[in-house]
C-alpha cells in the first residue's frame, strides 16, 4: 500500500502568531550575532596584522600592510563596542520599549 501525503490544517479557532519572537527579542538577538561577527572580524585582523608584522623583515609597504590592518581591528572592536548602542538607536527609532 503506497501512503498519500495529505495537507495538514491549522486550528483556525485560537490566535494566530506570525513570529516566533517579539520585535525586543529580535533586536537583542540582532545585537548579541552582530557583536559576535564584528569581534570575530576585528580579531582576524589583529592577528594579521601581527604577522604582516613580523613577517615585514623592516620591508616598508609590509609595515604599512601591518598598520593598515591594525588600524581595521581598532576600526571593528569599536563597532563591535558601539552595535549595542547602534542597535538601542534604531530600538528607539522603531518605537519598541
Amino acid at each position: 500500500m503506497l501512503s498519500v501525503p495529505t495537507a495538514a490544517f491549522a486550528d483556525s479557532t485560537g490566535p494566530m502568531y506570525l513570529a516566533a519572537n517579539d520585535l525586543p527579542t529580535v533586536v537583542n538577538n540582532l545585537r548579541t550575532w552582530i557583536m559576535g561577527i564584528l569581534a570575530a572580524v576585528a580579531t582576524l585582523f589583529l592577528v594579521l596584522a601581527g604577522v604582516y608584522w613580523a613577517t615585514a623583515g623592516g620591508d616598508p609597504s609590509q609595515v604599512d600592510n601591518a598598520k593598515s590592518a591594525l588600524k581595521n581591528a581598532l576600526i571593528g572592536y569599536g563597532l563591535a563596542v558601539l552595535a549595542p548602542v547602534l542597535l538601542s538607536i534604531i530600538q528607539g527609532i522603531v518605537g519598541t520599549p
